[in-house]
């Protein structure tokens, strides 16, 4: 299991439109023989990688798999005729697969011989891609820094830094992992952002797209966006779809206030990253720039998924439930 949980978290970022899954094989005598994962869009799923690298060793063995194999004619063949072809005796999968094209492996498996278990385990890797598929749309993340009181900056707009550096490394690896970074134009021309992962001064291998959604003209402004590249849209309906339409499953909303409030507002926001300072401003910029209700009982309410302590700074990670 650790090993195909590794295997997946390893390749998020880099296999959208396709999961980021992870396999592992043991053979017959319980030993790990193959791991693999997702390969980019139109190369091998992570059973078969895993499959190759077992070889032999595979036949009458165990497959653990953090989704059900698929069980469609893709770019590639069903992993649920691999398995079947190579003689594999059990397969062990953490979640069921919601596409309705692909779904089908494990009572494909069965009906050829090969005893299937869903063991019912979360794979936060694949927690993006699964809202994806089931809102069939990219899924989004709003995330943010505060201070303990709920404040995004103060009274002047400073707001550079309210983390500390063990926070900001974080938010740049997980800026790898995510298909797209968002802010809004007022952010765009006032912070000049690159939107890019980085590990220092070096960027990293895998980077997201940069999209900006409004409708002012970024001409003139936001100079390290013209530099590396980005995509403008005026609004988020179109901005979504034509994200999704071009491969992406998960986007990270990062600014500002108005275009987190319009996310709110649409009930587009599915995951919360909030990044807590132990910090006290008093007075500020919220994270919000319109009320979600009038009372309590109005609130948008989120499930702790993940607390992580990141040096003094402490991140929340949330769903939204419904």
């Amino acid at each position: 299991m650790a090993a195909a949980l590794s295997s997946g978290a390893e390749v998020r970022g880099r296999t959208s439109p396709n999961p980021p899954v992870g396999a592992a094989i043991l053979d017959r005598n319980g030993e790990l023989v193959g791991r693999g994962a997702t390969q980019p869009a139109g190369g091998p799923h992570a059973e078969v990688m895993a499959l190759r690298e077992a070889g032999e060793r595979a036949r009458g063995g165990t497959a653990v798999v953090t989704l059900e194999p698929c069980n469609h004619t893709g770019r590639t063949g069903p992993c649920s005729q691999a398995l079947v072809d190579v003689g594999v005796d059990t397969v062990y999968y953490c979640q069921p697969d919601p596409n309705p094209v692909a779904t089908g492996g494990a009572t494909f498996l069965r009906e050829n011989g090969v005893n299937a278990e869903c063991l019912d385990h979360e794979v936060e890797a694949l927690v993006p891609w699964l809202t994806a598929v089931r809102r069939n749309r990219p899924s989004v993340t709003l995330k943010f820094a505060q201070t303990l009181d709920g404040f995004t900056a103060a009274l002047d707009g400073s707001s550079q830094w309210i983390t500390g550096p063990e926070a900001r490394r974080h938010v740049h690896g997980d800026r790898s992992r995510r298909d797209a970074i968002i802010i809004g134009t007022g952010t765009a021309i006032a912070d000049n952002p690159s939107l890019t992962a980085r590990d220092g001064d070096r960027e990293l291998p895998v980077q997201p797209r940069r999209v900006v959604i409004g409708g002012r003209s970024l001409t003139g402004h936001a100079g390290n966006l013209h530099r590396l590249g980005f995509e403008q849209y005026r609004g988020i309906p179109e901005a979504l779809w034509r994200l999704w339409d071009t491969g992406a499953r998960d986007v990270l909303v990062e600014g500002g206030a108005h275009l987190a409030s319009g996310f709110v507002e649409a009930g587009l926001v599915d995951h919360i990253q909030a990044y807590v300072a132990p910090a006290l401003l008093g007075q500020g910029r919220s994270v919000l720039t319109e009320a979600v209700g009038l009372s309590i009982d109005d609130a948008l309410r989120f499930r702790t998924r993940r607390v992580v302590q990141l040096g003094d700074d402490v991140l929340i990670e949330m769903t939204r439930k419904d």
